[in-house]
């Protein structure tokens, strides 16, 4: 990590530019995982590999752990570890470098909780008409059988 300037405090300096060292590593595994050095389902760096790497403190590795999971790169499996979340990486545009692929995945968080609810009202609507299917069968039925 040559010729990165990293805030070494939790403040921004006021109009500075200056990234903080959670967002720098960050940044620095987001990469990794953009460019498939890292892939879907593989484990992330461990705090301590990070903390040698940058030479930063656990809470900051943290943040930079915290960050990556609110923004869906990240999964967290007690007892694991945390682990390169599965996304669908459509096509990846290398001629849309300003497009959101660029900066979070693609079917992140709310893309997987719309997925979700799409499946459940499917789901709820088949149980609907197979609760129809038999109530026509059993008032069909009880009269044939009669």
């Amino acid at each position: 990590m040559t010729g990165v300037v990293v805030a070494r405090r939790g403040r921004r300096p006021a109009g500075s530019g200056v990234p903080l060292t959670f967002e720098v590593i960050a940044a620095a595994v987001r990469e990794r995982i953009q460019s498939g050095r890292i892939q879907p389902g593989d484990p992330l760096p461990t705090q301590s590999s990070l903390m040698r790497e940058f030479g930063a403190s656990s809470l900051t590795v943290q943040k930079a752990m915290a960050l990556l999971k609110q923004e869906g790169w990240a999964v967290s499996r007690p007892g694991k570890g945390a682990f390169v979340a599965h996304h669908d990486h459509a096509a990846d545009n290398a001629d849309d470098l300003d497009g959101p692929e660029t900066t979070a995945p693609v079917g992140g968080t709310t893309a997987r909780v719309q997925a979700l609810e799409r499946a459940l009202a499917e789901a709820v609507q088949q149980i609907a008409d197979l609760r129809a299917r038999v109530e026509a069968l059993e008032s069909g039925g009880g009269e044939r059988g009669r």
